[in-house]
């Protein structure tokens, strides 16, 4: 079936995001403001008739695995490579294929990469900080005086709350990406095919080319934390749950945003209880409890048993089952740099990084996303981000002008206190160093290049996304001399329990065009670059809709090796092969995102000697947030990214090439 060339590039711009978005009135009897939206058609109309993801050919995976594998080895290597992969595909590969199929055709519920995919996330011992947690900043809130701390913070809270009872009354819009919204994104569809049974729903929306995409990781927004246990950690949701957590300076307040009946608080009731903890003198905890949720998972599972047996089971639980964690920072941001370092670590003492998200608001408005990775992707936090922004700025609950309600704070919001032994002072301390030493060795940079974007890029019939791409190959070469494995991440949530799979943005062609522009451009007309920038794009397009259908071969090798382990087979030489290892060393790893909500995301290298490149192709500009260690250097590789993008605008613009 045809997919969108870019399924992925579009469709986080989701339905209900900016300002041509249906929005329905309010029906009656369903509470002032209770709800953000209306939806016609259930949240869930679609889940039960979602395609299912399917298992690529292994003849296909292996194509495509040698194919990326085939810049980045010399002939000789490549060869031995070669010979691992026909090995494979006629001996324990065919094997190890079948069983996964048969596996997969007695699990129809879900998806065969779900469960290793938990696997792989719960079962890491490292860090969740920056070695998996990203973040996405807000942009302010268009009406200035609305960015101040207290009521942004309320107004967003609010938004987040309304989410959560859309969400779970079914009538928050299903996430579709529509390819013709003129005929799809229509209440003229949406009143006949909420009528059509959810069984079959799927093949109605696919038939006037819109694409319902997978929200089974939706629930887990909301009254969720990853619990550290040793060699694998559980996912806990505990959606009775009402109370909000909000850490201030490393300490901890609980107060309830949902009454009995599950109506939400009044905005100036918890506009009060905000104002309350901002404004409470206690001194900053002496040994913060949230350092424990930056260390490798192991020891912070043994700390935990600690905690629980001194006592501290109830405060836990309850860190554990609040609907979410409102992070107030005592200090405006000074610049974008500062926005990513404290978005994505901080100090390590106002955040719950364990939680399925912290939502931070800093002493100036500045306001970001971070989450935790094992339970979902980027598709639920994207579209709850979206809803809060346009929830929050296009009908806040409070203005700057509101008066907080005469509630007495002191009665209704808890303080959790912690009873801490010599030994969990000591676990607490070890942690601070270790998270101190390591935030000390990172390095973030962004760029915003001003020449051009989407609109631009288009005219000249490139894809936007693959001209950026092509820039990180460029920059890496003109920096390091090399073409080297690279990661970007594609949602596959247009099937039932999709996670993500790789494009592999490094290909021959990527090579091949970068290697005229930074060893020889004088030697090529800018006729001829152009033509190598059109092959990249046409050959990126088709990386991009084969990884949105399912069909790259990442995730393909991943699962028949996860497999093997389970089985106890002996490690096939495939997975032993050197070149094997050094694909899935990701020394640039890259993801983009765009929406109007979003100032900038980021995330940290996955690799020690690697770069973490967040970047968004906007209609006029092109932005990057590079993050590095000691031993890459993100400032020099944003210029050779810069140094990249010139070069192509130039020869776009049929100019010569500057050495």
């Amino acid at each position: 079936m045809m997919v969108p060339r870019l399924l992925l590039r579009a469709w986080p711009r989701g339905p209900a995001v900016g300002p041509g978005a249906p929005s329905r009135p309010l029906s009656a009897g369903s509470g002032p403001g209770q709800y953000l939206q209306h939806s016609i058609v259930p949240t869930m109309h679609y889940q039960d008739s979602l395609p299912r993801l399917p298992i690529p050919k292994l003849e296909d995976t292996i194509r495509r695995y040698l194919s990326a594998q085939k810049p980045l080895l010399d002939d000789g290597q490549f060869r031995k490579t070669e010979q691992f992969c026909k090995s494979f595909e006629n001996g324990i590969g065919k094997e190890l294929h079948e069983q996964l199929v048969a596996q997969d055709e007695q699990n129809k519920h879900t998806s065969y990469i779900s469960g290793p995919w938990f696997d792989m996330y719960l079962s890491a011992r490292d860090s969740v900080v920056l070695n998996f947690n990203p973040f996405m900043a807000f942009n302010p809130d268009p009406k200035s005086e609305y960015n101040d701390q207290l009521t942004r913070a309320t107004n967003m809270t609010v938004s987040a709350i309304r989410f959560l009872k859309t969400l779970r009354a079914g009538l928050l819009e299903p996430e579709v990406f529509h390819l013709n919204p003129a005929k799809s994104d229509t209440d003229t569809f949406k009143r006949l095919i909420r009528f059509v049974p959810s069984s079959l729903s799927w093949y109605g929306a696919y038939l006037v080319n819109a694409y319902p995409l997978d929200m089974s990781q939706y629930f887990r927004l909301f009254n969720s934390t990853r619990l550290p246990k040793p060699s694998r950690d559980e996912l806990f949701t505990d959606d009775k749950a009402r109370h909000l957590l909000v850490l201030r300076k490393g300490n901890f307040y609980i107060f309830d945003v949902l009454d009995q009946d599950g109506n939400i608080v009044s905005p100036s009731e918890i506009q009060a209880h905000l104002k309350y903890i901002l404004s409470d003198s206690s001194p900053a905890a002496e040994f913060p409890l949230a350092y424990l949720t930056s260390e490798n998972r192991d020891i912070w599972a043994e700390l935990r048993q600690k905690l629980m047996s001194s006592g501290n089971e109830e405060s836990l639980r309850k860190v554990d089952s609040a609907v979410f964690c409102l992070c107030l920072d005592d200090f405006p941001i000074k610049d974008l740099v500062h926005l990513s370092h404290n978005m994505l670590h901080g100090d390590g003492t106002n955040r719950w990084f364990d939680k399925s998200f912290n939502l931070i608001i800093a002493k100036d408005g500045s306001a970001a996303v971070h989450f935790e990775h094992s339970w979902g992707d980027g598709v639920a936090v994207l579209r709850f981000f979206n809803e809060v922004f346009k929830d929050s700025t296009q009908i806040p609950a409070i203005t700057p002008q509101s008066q907080p309600a005469t509630a007495d704070s002191t009665v209704t919001v808890q303080k959790l206190n912690f009873k801490l032994t010599d030994a969990l002072k000591t676990g607490i301390t070890a942690a601070k160093e270790k998270f101190d030493a390591t935030m000390k060795t990172l390095t973030i940079d962004c760029l915003q290049f001003q020449r051009g974007g989407k609109e631009f890029l288009k005219k000249q019939k490139l894809s936007p996304d693959a001209v950026a791409q092509l820039a990180f190959q460029m920059a890496f070469l003109r920096q390091y001399g090399q073409t080297v494995a690279t990661y970007e991440s594609c949602s596959t949530a247009a099937f039932k329990h999709g996670r993500t799979e790789t494009i592999r943005p490094a290909s021959i062609y990527t090579k091949r065009c970068s290697e005229a522009f930074v060893r020889e451009p004088s030697r090529h007309s800018a006729g001829e670059l152009q033509q190598m920038m059109v092959e990249c794009s046409k050959y990126h397009g088709q990386l991009t809709k084969e990884a949105a259908m399912g069909q790259g071969f990442d995730r393909h090798l991943f699962a028949l090796r996860h497999l093997a382990a389970a089985k106890g087979i002996i490690l096939p030489e495939l997975y032993l092969d050197p070149a094997y290892g050094q694909i899935n060393h990701n020394v640039l790893s890259t993801s983009t995102l765009s929406s109007p909500a979003v100032n900038l995301g980021g995330f940290a290298p996955v690799v020690s000697d690697g770069f973490g490149v967040g970047y968004a192709v906007h209609g006029n500009w092109i932005g990057c947030n590079v993050s590095s260690y000691p031993g890459r250097n993100a400032r020099e590789f944003l210029q050779c990214v810069e140094k990249a993008l010139e070069d192509m605008f130039d020869a776009l613009e049929g100019k010569s090439i500057k050495s």
